[in-house]
């Protein structure tokens, strides 16, 4: 099966079944390995946008939870979500974050990814830093044994972050979930604070 085809199954399945995407099957597989969620959790999502992530944490923190999605992209609105349209790069957007939630998050999850430049150095550094500021924005949102999630791209800078979330976090594991794509360097990084 080529890669392109590979990927299809995966983004058919999400429209056969309703998902706003299909790094929903990603979440899934490390919310059954991790146990992410559960009912009436509060949840922030960094990097929402188009919503397949939020769509499933509403889902599964039901009833009662609250789940607050924040892209700098517009998102279309989504059933027990509240959308922010922000830049997390602002201090202002936690402050926003923790009036939203009405208390300390239960996860904080980031699909956080940089516009591509074609220049896989400052693709990569882009990356990097967009996980330092989702890691800085979990230790400053999570209640004591929350959980963090966040997108890592194997390279330059991702050893050293590896090394801080795991002197920040009471336990940090890395996950490649069976639907990344097989030739990406992407991994994901769960933690608990």
């Amino acid at each position: 099966m080529t890669t392109g085809a590979w990927a299809d199954h995966w983004t058919r399945r999400a429209r056969a079944k309703g998902w706003r995407s299909r790094a929903v099957y990603k979440l899934r597989e490390l919310d059954r390995r991790d146990r992410l969620f559960h009912r009436g959790g509060r949840i922030v999502d960094l990097g929402a946008a188009p919503g397949g992530w939020s769509q499933y944490a509403a889902r599964k923190v039901a009833p009662g939870g609250r789940v607050v999605a924040v892209d700098i992209e517009p998102m279309e609105p989504l059933k027990g979500v509240e959308v922010l349209q922000a830049d997390i790069a602002d201090p202002a957007v936690i402050a926003d974050l923790r009036r939203a939630l009405d208390g300390p998050a239960d996860a904080v999850l980031s699909d956080l990814a940089p516009k591509l430049s074609g220049n896989r150095d400052r693709d990569q550094a882009a990356s990097m830093e967009l996980a330092d500021m989702a890691l800085e924005a979990a230790l400053g949102l999570l209640r004591p044994g929350g959980v963090f999630v966040t997108k890592l791209f194997q390279g330059a800078g991702f050893e050293e972050f590896v090394a801080k979330a795991r002197a920040s976090l009471r336990k940090a594991r890395l996950r490649t979930p069976a639907a990344s794509r097989k030739a990406s360097r992407e991994t994901y990084l769960v933690g608990r604070t």
